[in-house]
């Protein structure tokens, strides 16, 4: 089992910078997704065990960066440049994996069996 419990989030002016941490451990793939309201989970970003790699949705590509501290069971998500179309119930989610999905895959939340309780972020005008 895997557990992912989430910290951080909250209020922040459009332009600002928020991050949010997951705690989780294990060797897992990991990803963030966010939810806004009336619509479907979006994928954000993802990376692997080993942090080496990250892949980006292209809305998250230059203002978002995900890494992962393995020393600490942690897996963060900095947050610049927000714009209000970013807010959103953010998540952490993670799946027991030995080798990396592919591209298509890592974007379908169904891919992934753990999920951390979600944070609200929210950004004004």
């Amino acid at each position: 089992q895997v557990q992912l419990v989430q910290t951080g989030g909250g209020l922040v002016q459009a332009g600002g910078s928020l991050r949010l941490s997951c705690a989780a451990s294990g060797r897992t793939f990991v990803a963030w997704f966010r939810q806004a309201p009336g619509k479907t989970r979006e994928f954000i970003a993802a990376t692997s065990w080993s942090g080496g790699t990250a892949y980006y949705a292209d809305s998250a590509k230059g203002r978002f960066t995900i890494s992962r501290n393995n020393e600490k069971n942690t897996m963060d998500l900095q947050m610049d440049s927000l714009k209000p179309e970013d807010t959103a119930v953010y998540y952490c989610a993670a799946q027991l994996a030995t080798s990396v999905p592919n591209r298509i895959a890592m974007r379908a939340p169904k891919m992934y069996s753990f999920w951390g309780q979600g944070t609200q972020v929210t950004v004004s005008e």
